[in-house]
């Protein structure tokens, strides 16, 4: 039988077979995928072979096979800096839930995610949540984001689920795809799946007032049917985004703005760095790129693990020391 993973929890497999049904499915033995050391060889929205196995009253599904994938989001596993985990397969399209606060998104973290997706071919939209409870400083904040990532090709939305505002765009941007919702934890990836199909009625918790920090709510990465002709993914928030087996010479490529221009430089194989006429320092100086994208991608190409003085609003030496 041949059906698609809408649940895992490490150790089970839920998988929707052709016929509407959910099967409790295991892996038989070891599973690995043309060398991928992966802490979850199979995730959600793979397309997999399995067989339905009775004993007793119980009848559970053996998977057999992985289908080939048309794509898949990868992020370096916490603590396991050499495995990787895979967020969900075969996805259509990603919204990257952002907010200014309660708790905080930033720059490093959604240009991680943007390389990242863009490396493995998923369309991306980033959707400011929370705009009803921003003051003034915080709405600059998000325009100026929305100034970066948008000149640079990236839709972005500005939403409020609890008001229901423009929650009617991402439906209609959702209709016949297969669409991942992700973020950090209390960015309200949840209340915007209930916003966007009520009736699924997922279980939601408040922000930690102490830490501003989001409580986990989805505990494992789940797919579900919706009322209009869509799927969507919902995820455990992602406190941080390593980036996986990324070459230094073409990381470059998967920041659009630096793509544009490279062809400009004076070396092929340019990093952007202390090379003489680098089409991209040039622009980096003459304030056609941002300064936080550049600062990601050194972050990046250097190494680094994410961190949060890479916020937007913070960008004056003095604050940066």
């Amino acid at each position: 039988m041949r059906g698609i993973v809408y649940k895992s929890t490490g150790s089970w497999y839920w998988v929707k077979s052709k016929d509407g049904l959910l099967h409790k499915c295991r892996i038989k033995g070891k599973f690995r995928i043309k060398g991928i050391k992966s802490t979850n060889p199979i995730a959600v929205g793979d397309k997999v072979v399995f067989d339905l196995e009775k004993k007793g009253d119980e009848e559970t599904g053996v998977i057999k096979t992985i289908l080939d994938r048309d794509n898949f989001i990868v992020r370096k596993s916490v603590n396991l800096s050499k495995q990787t985990h895979i967020i969900a397969a075969n996805v259509d399209q990603v919204f990257l839930l952002i907010t200014i606060n309660n708790p905080p998104t930033f720059t490093a973290f959604i240009d991680r995610f943007l390389v990242t997706t863009r490396a493995y071919r998923v369309d991306t939209i980033l959707v400011f949540n929370k705009i009803d409870a921003y003051e003034i400083e915080e709405r600059a904040e998000i325009l100026y984001l929305k100034d970066i990532y948008e000149a640079i090709g990236y839709r972005c939305l500005e939403v409020s689920a609890t008001q229901n505002k423009n929650v009617d765009q991402i439906k209609d941007l959702m209709l016949g795809k297969t669409s991942m919702f992700v973020g950090h934890s209390g960015v309200g990836k949840t209340t915007l799946v209930n916003a966007i199909e009520p009736s699924l009625d997922l279980k939601t918790k408040e922000i930690s007032d102490q830490h501003k920090q989001g409580q986990h709510t989805t505990t494992f990465a789940e797919m579900f049917d919706l009322s209009f002709n869509a799927q969507i993914i919902d995820t455990p928030g992602i406190k941080g985004f390593g980036v996986v087996d990324m070459d230094k010479y073409e990381l470059g490529d998967y920041f659009p703005e630096f793509f544009k221009l490279k062809q400009h430089c004076k070396f092929n194989d340019c990093l952007h760095l202390k090379e003489p006429k680098c089409a991209v320092k040039e622009a980096l100086e003459n304030e056609e790129i941002s300064w936080s994208r550049y600062r990601s991608y050194l972050q990046i190409l250097e190494g680094e693990e994410e961190t949060e003085h890479y916020r937007t609003d913070i960008w004056n030496e003095e604050d940066n020391e």
